[in-house]
């Protein structure tokens, strides 16, 4: 048992990262983060040792915001004016650059459904293979690749200021 905790608190800035996706306010993220944490050590035998415990805690997370979100519709913020990520550089023009760039990616991608951005970040984030996604997202490995593509070419779309990131729609 103390091996599975030690192994929780080591994914904590991963789980509250995809938190932070999904609910885009870092205080939900927290109360998410929190709440999938104690459900899983609540249920910690139904984790089956030998199987990668970062997808199942995904897993968990997911389907409890899932459920909150269909109890409460609550009104979150896209954005609660938190202080950015500090890049290393010496070159001060390159971090006010790489911070503008790092901002509006985040923009792009908060405004992209949430099918796809959950996806985007499961996969291009935290490395997770197309199965692994499908698996915690509970849909075909087809659906995720399918989601995937249209999330990367909204991206490039919005980011070459072609159309917005929602101009590609949610199909699966």
């Amino acid at each position: 048992m103390a091996d599975f905790g030690y192994d929780i608190v080591a994914l904590l800035p991963r789980l509250r990262g995809l938190a932070r996706t999904l609910t885009r306010s870092r205080d939900a993220a927290d109360d998410l983060v929190q709440a999938a944490c104690e459900k899983a050590l609540r249920h910690r035998e139904s984790w089956t040792p030998g199987t990668r415990l970062d997808a199942w805690l995904f897993r968990i997370m997911r389907n409890h915001w899932v459920d909150t979100m269909r109890r409460s519709r609550p009104d979150m913020p896209i954005d609660d004016g938190g202080a950015e990520m500090a890049l290393p550089t010496e070159d001060g023009r390159r971090v006010v650059e790489a911070r503008l760039a790092l901002a509006e990616v985040r923009r792009v991608a908060d405004s992209l459904p949430d099918e796809q951005r959950a996806v985007l970040l499961l996969v291009c984030v935290e490395d997770l293979t197309y199965r692994e996604a499908a698996e915690m997202l509970d849909v075909p490995i087809g659906t995720v690749m399918s989601r995937l593509a249209r999330a990367r070419v909204a991206l490039v779309a919005a980011m070459e200021g072609d159309v917005p990131a929602r101009a590609g729609g949610e199909r699966s």
